[in-house]
Protein backbone atom coordinates (compact mmCIF):
# COMPACT_ATOMS: atom_id res chain seq x y z
CA UNK A 1 0.00 0.00 0.00
CA UNK A 2 1.34 3.67 -1.16
CA UNK A 3 1.81 5.97 1.84
CA UNK A 4 -0.84 8.31 0.52
CA UNK A 5 -3.35 5.23 0.68
CA UNK A 6 -3.35 5.62 4.30
CA UNK A 7 -4.74 9.09 4.35
CA UNK A 8 -7.98 9.40 5.47
CA UNK A 9 -9.92 11.92 2.73
CA UNK A 10 -13.34 13.26 3.04
CA UNK A 11 -16.10 12.68 3.16
CA UNK A 12 -14.67 10.17 5.77
CA UNK A 13 -16.48 10.49 8.80
CA UNK A 14 -13.92 10.03 10.81
CA UNK A 15 -13.18 13.28 9.96
CA UNK A 16 -15.92 14.42 11.47
CA UNK A 17 -15.65 12.48 15.16
CA UNK A 18 -14.25 13.45 18.30
CA UNK A 19 -10.94 11.60 19.18
CA UNK A 20 -10.52 10.26 22.63
CA UNK A 21 -7.45 11.59 24.77
CA UNK A 22 -4.69 9.34 24.95
CA UNK A 23 -4.55 7.29 28.57
CA UNK A 24 -1.13 5.88 28.65
CA UNK A 25 1.45 6.55 26.19
CA UNK A 26 2.53 2.56 25.22
CA UNK A 27 4.67 1.10 22.25
CA UNK A 28 1.61 0.94 20.57
CA UNK A 29 0.81 4.92 20.54
CA UNK A 30 4.92 5.60 19.86
CA UNK A 31 4.38 3.52 16.49
CA UNK A 32 1.70 5.24 15.03
CA UNK A 33 3.58 8.55 15.68
CA UNK A 34 6.04 7.05 13.88
CA UNK A 35 3.99 5.72 11.58
CA UNK A 36 2.26 9.60 11.04
CA UNK A 37 6.03 11.27 10.79
CA UNK A 38 6.59 8.94 8.06
CA UNK A 39 3.12 9.58 6.05
CA UNK A 40 3.40 13.28 6.72
CA UNK A 41 7.39 13.48 5.29
CA UNK A 42 5.74 11.37 2.19
CA UNK A 43 3.42 13.57 1.66
CA UNK A 44 5.08 16.83 2.19
CA UNK A 45 2.85 17.91 4.54
CA UNK A 46 3.43 19.90 7.93
CA UNK A 47 1.47 18.38 10.09
CA UNK A 48 -0.98 15.06 10.50
CA UNK A 49 -3.31 14.42 13.03
CA UNK A 50 -4.44 10.78 13.85
CA UNK A 51 -7.32 10.92 12.46
CA UNK A 52 -6.16 11.70 9.40
CA UNK A 53 -4.68 7.75 9.54
CA UNK A 54 -7.95 6.50 10.62
CA UNK A 55 -7.02 6.46 14.59
CA UNK A 56 -9.70 7.95 16.92
CA UNK A 57 -7.18 9.19 19.64
CA UNK A 58 -5.55 12.77 20.35
CA UNK A 59 -2.17 12.83 18.60
CA UNK A 60 -0.59 14.80 16.29
CA UNK A 61 2.59 15.42 14.48
CA UNK A 62 3.81 18.51 13.22
CA UNK A 63 7.42 19.86 11.56
CA UNK A 64 7.35 23.28 9.73
CA UNK A 65 10.86 23.24 9.37
CA UNK A 66 11.80 19.98 7.31
CA UNK A 67 11.94 21.88 3.93
CA UNK A 68 15.19 23.12 5.08
CA UNK A 69 16.96 20.30 4.83
CA UNK A 70 17.03 19.11 8.32
CA UNK A 71 13.41 17.12 10.26
CA UNK A 72 12.67 18.74 13.56
CA UNK A 73 9.07 16.75 14.45
CA UNK A 74 6.82 17.48 17.46
CA UNK A 75 4.72 14.45 18.78
CA UNK A 76 1.89 16.06 20.67
CA UNK A 77 -0.41 14.10 23.15
CA UNK A 78 -3.94 15.03 24.00
CA UNK A 79 -2.65 18.82 23.02
CA UNK A 80 -4.86 21.42 23.98
CA UNK A 81 -5.33 25.10 22.95
CA UNK A 82 -4.67 26.97 25.81
CA UNK A 83 -4.42 30.72 24.51
CA UNK A 84 -5.45 31.53 20.85
CA UNK A 85 -6.06 35.72 20.46
CA UNK A 86 -3.84 38.30 18.81
CA UNK A 87 -4.90 39.64 15.34
CA UNK A 88 -7.20 37.31 13.33
CA UNK A 89 -4.57 36.47 10.01
CA UNK A 90 -5.89 34.64 6.68
CA UNK A 91 -3.84 32.56 5.57
CA UNK A 92 -4.18 29.55 2.64
CA UNK A 93 -4.50 26.19 4.33
CA UNK A 94 -4.19 22.96 2.54
CA UNK A 95 -4.71 19.83 4.01
CA UNK A 96 -3.80 15.94 3.35
CA UNK A 97 -6.91 14.36 4.10
CA UNK A 98 -8.56 17.93 0.84
CA UNK A 99 -6.20 16.98 -1.52
CA UNK A 100 -6.38 19.32 -4.77
CA UNK A 101 -7.55 22.06 -2.58
CA UNK A 102 -6.31 25.01 -0.77
CA UNK A 103 -8.55 27.58 0.90
CA UNK A 104 -8.24 30.91 3.05
CA UNK A 105 -9.17 30.63 7.04
CA UNK A 106 -9.14 33.60 9.27
CA UNK A 107 -7.18 32.11 12.72
CA UNK A 108 -5.54 33.84 15.42
CA UNK A 109 -2.16 35.07 14.91
CA UNK A 110 -1.09 33.82 18.26
CA UNK A 111 -1.38 30.73 19.93
CA UNK A 112 0.00 28.84 23.40
CA UNK A 113 -0.80 24.54 23.50
CA UNK A 114 -0.14 21.99 26.32
CA UNK A 115 0.27 18.58 25.07
CA UNK A 116 2.38 15.74 26.89
CA UNK A 117 5.52 13.99 24.57
CA UNK A 118 6.26 10.46 24.26
CA UNK A 119 7.97 10.36 27.40
CA UNK A 120 4.93 11.54 29.09
CA UNK A 121 6.39 14.86 29.96
CA UNK A 122 3.91 17.86 29.69
CA UNK A 123 5.01 20.44 27.07
CA UNK A 124 4.28 23.90 26.09
CA UNK A 125 4.40 25.40 23.23
CA UNK A 126 3.90 29.34 21.55
CA UNK A 127 3.88 30.27 17.95
CA UNK A 128 3.08 33.67 16.53
CA UNK A 129 2.26 34.67 13.11
CA UNK A 130 3.97 31.73 11.59
CA UNK A 131 3.00 28.72 9.72
CA UNK A 132 3.68 26.76 13.13
CA UNK A 133 0.56 28.76 15.05
CA UNK A 134 -1.60 28.29 11.70
CA UNK A 135 -0.56 24.36 11.77
CA UNK A 136 -1.04 23.73 15.09
CA UNK A 137 -4.89 24.92 15.33
CA UNK A 138 -5.70 23.04 11.99
CA UNK A 139 -4.34 19.71 13.12
CA UNK A 140 -6.17 20.16 16.94
CA UNK A 141 -9.28 21.09 14.95
CA UNK A 142 -8.67 17.70 13.38
CA UNK A 143 -8.96 16.29 16.96
CA UNK A 144 -12.59 17.41 17.67
CA UNK A 145 -13.69 16.76 14.33
CA UNK A 146 -12.87 20.06 12.44
CA UNK A 147 -11.85 20.73 9.00
CA UNK A 148 -10.67 23.67 7.31
CA UNK A 149 -13.73 24.24 5.67
CA UNK A 150 -15.74 23.95 8.34
CA UNK A 151 -14.03 27.67 8.90
CA UNK A 152 -15.78 28.74 5.52
CA UNK A 153 -19.44 30.81 5.48
CA UNK A 154 -21.95 28.30 3.96
CA UNK A 155 -21.78 29.31 0.22
CA UNK A 156 -18.05 29.23 0.69
CA UNK A 157 -18.01 26.09 2.14
CA UNK A 158 -20.06 24.82 -0.63
CA UNK A 159 -18.00 26.10 -3.59
CA UNK A 160 -15.05 24.47 -2.09
CA UNK A 161 -16.74 21.31 -1.76
CA UNK A 162 -17.29 21.02 -5.54
CA UNK A 163 -14.06 22.32 -6.45
CA UNK A 164 -12.12 19.58 -4.08
CA UNK A 165 -14.75 16.76 -5.65
CA UNK A 166 -13.74 17.88 -9.20
CA UNK A 167 -9.89 18.05 -8.06
CA UNK A 168 -10.50 14.04 -6.77
CA UNK A 169 -12.08 13.24 -10.24
CA UNK A 170 -9.12 14.77 -11.71
CA UNK A 171 -7.07 11.95 -9.54
CA UNK A 172 -5.61 14.82 -7.01
CA UNK A 173 -3.81 12.80 -4.21
CA UNK A 174 -2.56 13.76 -0.61
CA UNK A 175 -0.51 16.42 -0.92
CA UNK A 176 -1.50 18.05 -3.76
CA UNK A 177 -2.96 21.41 -2.99
CA UNK A 178 -4.32 23.14 -5.97
CA UNK A 179 -1.50 25.58 -5.91
CA UNK A 180 0.17 22.92 -8.37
Amino acid sequence: MAVVDDIVVAPDKRLATECAPIEEVTDEIRALADHMLEDMYATEGCGLAAPQVGELVQLVVVDVDYTKGKRHPYVLVNPRIVVADGEERETGEGCLSFPGISVRVSRPSHVVVEARNLDGDLMRYEAKDNLMAVCLQHEIDHLHGVTMLDHLRPLQRAKMMREYQAALANGARPGETGDE
